[in-house]
């Protein structure tokens, strides 16, 4: 333990802190895309609109059983030649590493905000449809005005864990050869050799932001908890 040098890391931290910054980045825009997109899934299941339902069943059951890891790797190589035969040229077409990053991440969470938002939608009571049918609002208004503040109010403490798991595993991209916070400092370790401060660092940054956030979810239940007992 003597042999520890944790002013390497303060001298690094610019370089660590812009890779944190990428991850917070690609995480919040694979919520929002993830969350856009999930809504919209579940709510074609909902309503359960013919085929359309169907697919977005099975793209969700396919996402869902298979690695994320795997459906980077599928994009990077995989999608930049579909693309090439589609235009024409035979040729791939390259996205780049930082482009299926967040594609790949908004996709991929989609399917699972998906399931979360469906579940809340379900346990909706049904007399809430009832009410808003007798004062004669719109299905559009009813979703918009009733029944979705229900689902995202009930289903936050659930979407906000998602949300911890999908920033845990921004780290994946480090398989496209992208800087965020574990890719950061992998590439300082290697130059510095300081493997074991480089990485405990980022173990304490993960710990920090996860445990912050995972205080905020159970705040959030015991909140809707309390709530539920007031009714």
């Amino acid at each position: 333990m003597n042999s520890l040098d944790f002013s390497i890391v303060l001298q690094a931290w610019p370089y660590l802190w812009s890779g944190l910054l990428f991850s917070l980045a690609l995480t919040a825009v694979a919520f929002v895309v993830g969350m856009v997109l999930g809504t919209a899934f579940a709510l074609l299941q909902h309503f359960e609109v013919p085929v359309i339902g169907k697919v977005v069943r099975a793209y969700i059951a396919l996402v869902r059983s298979i690695p994320l890891i795997l459906v980077l790797f599928w994009f990077f190589f995989l999608v930049p030649i579909v693309l090439g035969h589609l235009s024409g040229s035979g040729r791939p077409v390259p996205i780049g590493a930082t482009w299926t990053a967040f594609i790949t991440f908004g996709l991929f969470e989609a399917a699972y905000y998906s399931e979360i938002i469906r579940v809340g939608l379900r346990a909706v009571n049904r007399g809430q449809f009832e009410a808003c049918q007798a004062l004669a609002l719109s299905t559009f208004e009813t979703y918009r005005s009733v029944i979705m503040p229900q689902v995202l109010r009930v289903a936050s403490p659930i979407i906000l864990s998602q949300t911890i798991i999908l920033f845990q595993d921004t780290s994946l991209v480090y398989v496209l050869s992208l800087t965020d916070l574990l890719g950061a400092a992998s590439k300082l370790a290697q130059l510095n050799g300081r493997l074991v401060e480089m990485y405990l660092v980022i173990v304490v940054v993960y710990l920090a932001i996860s445990s912050a956030a995972s205080q905020g979810v159970a705040m959030l239940r015991k909140r809707y908890a309390i709530a539920g007992a007031r009714r």
